[in-house]
């Protein structure tokens, strides 16, 4: 298996989810640390999405696999960015 050379987080969100505005503060911060490349994508924007996440929102992916949900683990994401 290759490892990629840098990492993405991509954060599942929903409008007025109180976690989810949390869990953004927290990853722009790790992720502006370490130079990591993040993006939000809302679930209610994509039926797919809103069907696999929609109930443990906010969801963490590192490099498009699920890391964890409804909370930042700080150590654990700096762990999988390194």
């Amino acid at each position: 298996m290759t490892v990629p050379d840098h990492h993405t987080v991509t954060l599942l969100v929903r409008q007025g989810c109180h976690g989810c505005v949390e869990a953004e503060r927290d990853i722009d911060r790790i992720c502006g640390e370490l130079g990591v490349p993040w993006t939000s994508q809302d679930v209610d924007d994509d039926r797919e999405l809103r069907a696999e996440y929609g109930d443990r929102v906010p969801v963490i992916l590192v490099d498009g696999r699920e890391h964890g949900y409804w909370r930042v683990e700080e150590e654990r994401l700096r762990a999988a960015l390194r």
